[in-house]
């Protein structure tokens, strides 16, 4: 239960008294709340928020977890990692491969647009070739390990700090809801040993589920690109398709159109379909 306590007191020391109402009595030790104040917050006894923490075997009720995450001011993929890590799902010892379905790649390669399948580990399974145009030809078949290990990827990104931390909250989302993913957790000790940035944004215990949003790039062959990105989750178990799109008339349209080029010519070089699509076990 190390996992729920480092958790609980990372997003505890993020809210100060003024933040929930409470008297700010000057200097203190440590940022953050105090655990009296939250368990005052949370209508729950000092020495039971304390074992809680501590990762103590107890069973709080979803009233009492629901109080915890008011009070903590969790936001809703948070509140439902605290109720992943106090009760954790069961999942089947053996995992099945990892494939997209002849359906799924045909409708990826169909796409005029930049689109990738997405893996429960961040492995890209299947992708276009305006995808491989984007993202530097999708030498590295996970994002995480391109994101932290390719130099490519901090020139590709201009805001990378938050990329990356945004992919990282998702791996720590995901390792929540499958904490005995033997592949998962090999991945996760690759990246601390050889990523000090990981280690840093790991330690944070942030958590975000992949949604929608806007990127920017800095392509080296079209220059700036500013996409509109959806992460779209397919009825396949813990996969996710990915798309990059450009506001009508906007000079990132016409980039996006320049990348669709390049992957047609990169395509006339001998990359056909299959090669684009990956099993992961």
């Amino acid at each position: 239960m190390a996992e729920l306590g480092d958790f609980l007191r990372t997003r505890r020391a993020r809210l100060q008294p003024q933040d929930v109402g409470l008297p700010d009595y000057g200097r203190r030790r440590v940022p953050g709340l105090r655990r009296e104040e939250l368990a005052q917050l949370a209508g729950v006894s000092v020495d039971y928020y304390v074992r809680l923490e501590q990762g103590r075997d107890i069973q709080p009720s979803d009233s009492v977890l629901d109080a915890i995450a008011c009070a903590l001011q969790l936001t809703d993929d948070e509140r439902s990692h605290l109720f992943t890590l106090v009760r954790p799902r069961r999942r089947a010892r053996r995992r099945p491969s990892e494939r997209v379905r002849p359906g799924v790649q045909r409708l990826v390669e169909r796409i005029e647009f930049p689109a990738f399948v997405l893996g429960r580990r961040m492995d890209v399974l299947a992708y276009n070739a305006p995808a491989a145009a984007l993202l530097g030809g999708m030498r590295e078949r996970n994002m995480l390990r391109y994101m932290f290990f390719d130099d490519g990827a901090r020139a590709l990104y201009p805001d990378w700090e938050q990329v990356a931390a945004e992919g990282v909250a998702y791996l720590r989302l995901t390792a929540g809801e499958d904490p005995d993913d033997a592949q998962l957790v090999e991945l996760i000790g690759e990246l601390s040993l050889h990523s000090e940035p990981f280690r840093r944004l790991w330690a944070r215990h942030d958590v975000k589920s992949k949604s929608f949003g806007v990127k920017t790039f800095e392509h080296p062959q079209v220059g700036p690109l500013e996409l509109d990105y959806e992460s779209l989750k397919l009825p396949d178990a813990d996969q996710t398709l990915v798309t990059y799109t450009a506001a009508p008339g906007s000079p990132s349209e016409t980039a996006l159109g320049l990348l669709a080029q390049l992957g047609r010519e990169e395509d006339r070089g001998g990359v056909g379909d299959d090669d684009r699509v990956f099993e992961v076990r």
